[in-house]
């Protein structure tokens, strides 16, 4: 154990300690508290002197700011008051024209009434010499009537009359010059065309017969194909529609038909037969199937063999199909197949001569006649059959136009349709291209005359040429020379609305007048 004075002086040591401490932290704290205030003092002061040297500084700026102000204001105030002075004196300039204006429409108006009363005074006045002219013309007729023996309907009647011959003779006179300027520079050019257009493309033609010869290898084989009891023969024309002709003709048959294509299918069917040399009727009725086939591919192959000569493409393969029937399809002897053909390229060159479209113009040359590849199907005229086929196939408006109107039966509403017209006449026409039977040719010549007889003042006509001219006798004492222009007019239109014909017809008036005196 710690003797008692040493525990004494331990204690007195810690208290001792905690006292130096406890002094020591007053002390601290003390002297942290007086550098922190005299921190915050210097600071205080720094601030004191920021805000006093802001606020100076505002205040100078403030100042210099007002002074701006004040002189911005007084320039604009200066502005406004010259802008204001400008705009015074531009009213005051526009309140002076204005003033001048009314009193210068015061002044017309006071015109206008001057005149107005001026116009009523003279229209009183007017309105008096007219019931005076009246009255005068009224007596005017009065005596022109009893003067003249006629009533003013009477004057008017033969005033009209005057007048209406007088018209009559200057339009004949004026189309006869009209026509014959015309005729001097489109005849020519039309010639020029035209006849190159048929120098280009001159073919040859053949006209089409009603039968065909099949040759035979012996006249053995007339009896093969006759049959046991003429079997063979009735099955052939029974399958066929034909008309099998075994004479005395050696080492040859004829086949008789107005339809070539099944006289066609008869003629391959029979030398196919020939070949074969099997004729019994199953063989034959085999044959005649496969004939049918081929003629069928073969109107198929002339047709897309037209429409490749002729540059004409995108046709329906129906409107094909139909084009090769025209092979086997005649006019007036004519092959038709071969005269579209020939259309279509006088067509061609006659459309790119006058700067037209050469391809339509070839398409609607080809179509011309496709009617007649299915009159015998369909009910109508092969012109109105064409016009449904193509209108059902979607053909053009242009080409249904010329299909109508090659023909004359409707007016062409294209140049297009005009040269298929002529075009078609140009290929009917030529020489050998078709044949009339001699009735037909005359009763033609006939209508001709009494069509032309049938008018007043025409003393005689003939038709001359082949039908391709009317020349006609007119009686001089009823026709004079500019009327001879309006008959002629009129019976080239009743020809044309009553004949069907190939070319053209040319009507040619005569009127002759003799003076016949003897000397005695």
């Amino acid at each position: 154990m710690l003797p008692i004075d040493a525990l004494l002086v331990v204690v007195l040591l810690i208290v001792t300690a905690i006292i130096v401490g406890v002094i020591a932290y007053i002390m601290g704290v003390s002297y942290r508290k007086r550098i922190a205030e005299a921190k915050i003092g210097s600071a205080e002061e720094k601030a004191s002197k920021i805000i006093d040297d802001a606020i100076t500084a505002a205040e100078a700026k403030k100042r210099e700011i007002m002074l701006e102000a004040k002189e911005e204001t007084l320039k604009a105030k200066n502005e406004l008051d010259q802008e204001i002075r400008e705009r015074r004196a531009e009213l005051q300039r526009l309140e002076r024209r204005i003033i001048q204006k009314e009193e210068a429409v015061d002044r017309k108006a006071e015109s206008l009434e001057k005149k107005e009363e001026s116009l009523a005074e003279k229209m009183e006045e007017l309105d008096k010499l007219k019931e005076e002219v009246a009255v005068l013309q009224q007596k005017e007729i009065q005596e022109l009537e009893r003067i003249s023996g006629l009533t003013s309907e009477e004057a008017k009647e033969y005033l009209f009359r005057t007048v209406e011959n007088q018209v009559k003779m200057e339009s004949a006179i004026l189309i006869k010059d009209i026509e014959s300027k015309a005729k001097m520079e489109a005849e020519k050019k039309a010639r020029e065309i035209i006849t190159n257009a048929i120098q280009k493309c001159a073919a040859d033609h053949v006209a089409d017969t009603t039968v065909s010869v099949v040759p035979l290898p012996n006249d053995e084989m007339k009896g093969r194909i006759i049959g046991r009891e003429g079997r063979n023969i009735r099955t052939l024309e029974t399958l066929t529609g034909i008309d099998l002709i075994i004479d005395d003709t050696p080492e040859a048959v004829i086949l008789s038909a107005f339809d070539p294509i099944r006289r066609e299918v008869a003629r391959i069917a029979l030398e196919k037969l020939i070949l074969d040399g099997r004729i019994h009727p199953a063989r034959i009725e085999e044959m005649v199937e496969k004939a049918k086939k081929e003629v069928e591919n073969m109107i198929r192959e002339e047709g897309e063999a037209a429409t490749f000569e002729t540059g004409v493409h995108g046709l329906h393969p129906e409107l094909v199909r139909l084009l090769g029937k025209l092979k086997f399809r005649t006019s007036y002897g004519q092959n038709v197949l071969k005269h579209s053909i020939e259309v279509a390229h006088l067509c061609g060159i006659m459309a790119g001569e006058l700067g037209l479209d050469v391809r339509l113009a070839k398409r609607a040359g080809l179509l011309h006649d496709i009617g007649k590849a299915a009159d015998k199907e369909m009910e109508g005229s092969h012109i109105s059959i064409g016009v449904e086929l193509c209108r059902k196939y979607r053909e053009s408006s242009v080409v249904i136009n010329a299909i109508e109107a090659h023909h004359g039966d409707v007016e062409p509403e294209s140049l297009i349709a005009v040269l298929v017209q002529a075009a078609d006449t140009i290929s009917a026409a030529r020489p050998g291209a078709r044949r009339e039977t001699l009735e037909t040719y005359i009763k033609r010549l006939q209508k001709l005359e009494e069509i032309a007889d049938g008018f007043d003042g025409v003393e005689k006509s003939f038709a001359i040429q082949a039908g391709r001219e009317l020349r006609i006798m007119v009686i001089p004492e009823q026709t004079d020379d500019a009327q001879m222009v309006l008959l002629s007019r009129e019976i080239a239109r009743k020809i044309e609305s009553e004949l069907e014909y190939p070319g053209q017809i040319k009507v040619h008036l005569i009127r002759e007048t003799r003076a016949i005196e003897y000397a005695k």
